[in-house]
C-alpha cells in the first residue's frame, strides 16, 4: 500500500510539473534564422518568420529590436489567440553591398520573454553592362 501510494504523489507531482510548464503563451517559430542566400543589391528586402502560439493564453509581442537600423522588424500588435499563427517581418537594406548577419530581438509574454531571430546573406553588386556604342546597329547604309 505504501508503495502505491508513493507512486500516486509521484504522478500527482509529476502532472502538475508538467501543466506548470504548458501554462501561458508559447511562441513557436517554423524557423528563426532565414538565409537570404546571394542576391542582388536593391533584391526584395522583406522576409518573414512565420510562428503559432502554441500556448494556453494569448500572446502578446511587446517590442522588436533590429541589431542595426539597416534592420527593420515589423509586428503583430494584437495579442495571438492560443492555436493562431502570425509573422515577424523583417526588411533588411539590400542596398548595402557585402555579407550580412543581423538579428531581431523580441520580447514578449512569455515565461522566458526573448527570442532572437537571425538573418544573414550577402548582397552582390550588379554586373556592370557593357555599353553599346550608338550609331545603325551595325548596318551598312551605302
Amino acid at each position: 500500500m505504501k508503495q502505491v501510494l508513493t507512486i500516486l504523489a509521484f504522478v500527482l507531482v509529476g502532472s502538475f510539473y508538467a501543466t506548470a510548464q504548458t501554462n501561458g503563451a508559447v511562441m513557436t517559430f517554423d524557423a528563426t534564422t532565414m538565409d537570404y542566400g546571394t542576391i542582388e543589391k536593391g533584391a526584395d528586402p522583406i522576409r518573414k518568420f512565420k510562428f503559432t502560439n502554441t500556448g494556453n493564453e494569448p500572446l502578446i509581442v511587446k517590442a522588436a529590436k533590429g541589431s542595426c537600423g539597416c534592420t527593420v522588424p515589423t509586428y503583430p500588435k494584437e495579442p495571438i489567440m492560443p492555436g493562431e499563427s502570425n509573422v515577424i517581418e523583417v526588411r533588411y537594406d539590400t542596398q548595402r553591398v557585402g555579407a550580412f548577419t543581423k538579428t531581431v530581438t523580441l520580447t514578449t509574454n512569455e515565461a522566458s520573454d526573448t527570442h532572437t531571430l537571425t538573418i544573414k546573406g550577402d548582397v552582390k553588386a550588379p554586373a556592370s553592362q557593357e555599353s553599346v556604342p550608338a550609331g545603325n546597329g551595325g548596318l551598312n547604309n551605302n
